[in-house]
């Protein structure tokens, strides 16, 4: 637990030091739908993500990164613990925001950062402001901002992919952008295995090809999450084939 607490206040620690680099950022963000300005932002959220990272202890391997498209996509990922974010902001190499709740609006600081990487807040109990949530991302994803969704809608409680929802594909699918699947594994191990514990770990992230419009143009909402859903499910499935020879 003291380990845990440790690592809390370390992360604490470099937010409240990031107040600098968030008014400067702040100042850039009305040119944010420029790739060079984006990754100026960025710049700061991954490096904060590494180093808290890192002071779990934890490697992290990164495969198919040649696969990142080089315009605005939809990423979508399994959901398996706390340090998924941590992990895809620190060392996917790309500019990203999230589709997250909105009960992370309320923390210090965060939020603003989150903001200003086009990440949207989503209430899931209200579908008025869900939908809302949904045009929003969109218009972000059309404006040159990647865009990352974990569509299980929770973290998994034994490491499997569950189902995919459909409903948050239609950023995607409406800006006819590339959805690129990625699937992570080592991140549950981390915190949600060991009693909430922080504990070091291997996290591996496996960037797959995209799926493009043309590939997904008269799927329906279901069937390319479906479709997805395999293709995560795949790649992780190699990952653990890899990692027991």
């Amino acid at each position: 637990m003291i380990r845990t607490i440790g690592i809390y206040l370390y992360a604490a620690i470099l937010v409240i030091g990031s107040i600098f680099k968030l008014q400067k950022a702040k100042k850039l963000s009305s040119k944010a739908n420029q790739p060079e300005i984006q990754k100026e932002i960025f710049q700061t959220p991954s490096v904060v993500s590494q180093k808290v990272i890192k002071k779990t202890g934890t490697k992290i391997y990164v495969n198919g990164k040649e696969n990142i498209p080089d315009g605005p996509a939809l990423y979508v990922a399994n959901h398996q613990g706390l340090f998924d974010i941590l992990a895809l902001l620190g060392y996917l190499g790309k500019p990203v925001g999230f589709i997250a709740k909105k009960e992370i609006d309320k923390l210090p600081i965060i939020p603003k950062w989150m903001e200003l990487l086009a990440c949207v807040f989503i209430d899931r109990s209200d579908r008025r402001q869900s939908v809302r949530a949904i045009q929003k991302g969109t218009k972000n994803i059309k404006n040159g901002h990647s865009i990352v969704i974990f569509p299980e809608g929770t973290r998994s409680k034994d490491g499997q992919v569950s189902s995919f929802k459909a409903g948050s594909f239609r950023l995607g699918t409406k800006a006819k952008v590339p959805i690129v699947p990625i699937a992570i594994d080592g991140t549950r191990e981390m915190y949600e295995e060991n009693n909430n514990r922080v504990k070091p770990s291997v996290i591996q992230l496996v960037v797959g090809k995209p799926i493009t419009p043309e590939e997904y143009e008269g799927m329906k909402g279901k069937e390319l999450a479906a479709y997805t859903e395999k293709k995560v499910s795949q790649q992780l499935e190699q990952i653990r084939k890899t990692n027991t020879n």
